[in-house]
């Protein structure tokens, strides 16, 4: 059996539903549904039960976990909880109560990491690239330069000081915990603001024939030409998916595509996939967004490429799909199918 945290969210229920593509349905989900719209991402999702994320983490405290799922399989069996994919946090950029981001995305998942490890339980963690700040200090994932990295937000933070704890604390050596980039892909729907820009362009397309990109405030860069590392939901879940079977692959690793893509070429490959002739409006960025912009992002990508070469005993797992491999297929078989559900 699999526990999935955030199992509901993005990434979660895209991995959900490649654990299933893998035939693997014993998942329990871990989740705040709330009043959302999530538990649309769980209705072709094969998943044993679903428990809310308050209940998990009483259950986890008081050890109690496995006498209330209760769950047997035919022939009265006891399934055995193999990993745990912790991947529910708040992931807003611009949430600012910093005492709810210690308790939800730090203080939790180290009790979470602390009750894995004490099972001998495959235990993988959520980070991002947003613990690497405005990047001056690069994108390297060597848990040795862990210190020396400046987070711009206080997610950023969060997460940061998860890595931190695990390093310091050796616990490092027998988890792993991903640095994710720019994630897009079917399943966002519900993230607001936070959507990626693909989602949000071929909205403003469809309203108004055109895309909106920020100016550039740096000479190096010209107007949309900010650059990022985009990498498709369903490479990711397949990463997470191979990971969670390979204890051996252990520490801090980035997760992007390895390439660093301006917005320009993001909004012309959505124009592409559309059919469509690019027609792209640059504006002004918000005063309160200027000081804490990333203007460039790269996943190095050379560790966890490494990792699952000698894992595969010479094997590369890593074929991640273009930019514009990865925009076809979402913007053409999910958002102009108003199917936004992986």
């Amino acid at each position: 059996m699999y526990i999935i945290t955030g199992g509901a969210g993005f990434i979660g229920s895209a991995l959900v539903r490649r654990l299933n593509e893998l035939g693997i349905a014993d998942i329990l989900v871990v989740d705040n549904l709330a009043s959302t719209e999530k538990w649309k991402n769980l209705v072709k999702a094969g998943y044993l039960a679903y428990m809310h994320r308050d209940d998990f983490l009483r259950h986890i405290s008081e050890d109690s976990l496995e006498e209330a799922l209760s769950i047997n399989k035919k022939g009265g069996a006891s399934l055995k909880i193999k990993g745990i994919a912790h991947l529910g946090a708040c992931s807003s950029t611009t949430e600012c109560d910093a005492d709810y981001l210690m308790r939800n995305n730090l203080e939790y998942s180290k009790t979470l990491c602390d009750y894995a490890l004490r099972r001998g339980i495959r235990y993988l963690q959520a980070s991002s690239a947003a613990t690497y700040g405005d990047g001056a200090q690069g994108f390297d994932d060597d848990p040795a330069r862990l210190r020396e990295l400046r987070p711009l937000n206080m997610y950023g933070y969060s997460k940061h000081l998860f890595d931190l704890w695990a390093a310091d604390t050796g616990r490092l050596d027998s988890i792993a915990s991903i640095k994710f980039f720019n994630v897009y892909g079917p399943g966002e729907y519900h993230k607001g603001d936070m959507r990626s820009m693909i989602h949000k362009a071929v909205e403003q397309i469809k309203a108004t024939g055109k895309v909106r990109l920020f100016k550039s405030y740096l000479p190096d860069y010209a107007d949309g030409g900010q650059l990022r590392d985009f990498v498709y939901v369903k490479d990711c879940a397949a990463v997470l998916a191979d990971l969670l079977k390979r204890p051996e692959i252990n520490g801090v690793f980035n997760l992007g595509a390895g390439a660093a893509r301006s917005w320009n070429d993001l909004a012309q490959a959505v124009f592409a996939a559309m059919e469509l002739e690019p027609h792209i409006e640059y504006i002004e960025m918000p005063e309160a967004l200027r000081g804490k912009y990333q203007y460039y992002t790269k996943a190095e990508m050379g560790r966890l490429t490494d990792a699952f070469a000698a894992a595969k005993a010479g094997g590369q797992p890593l074929a991640l799909r273009s930019l514009e491999e990865g925009v076809t297929d979402y913007v053409r078989n999910y958002l102009l199918k108003d199917d936004q559900y992986i």
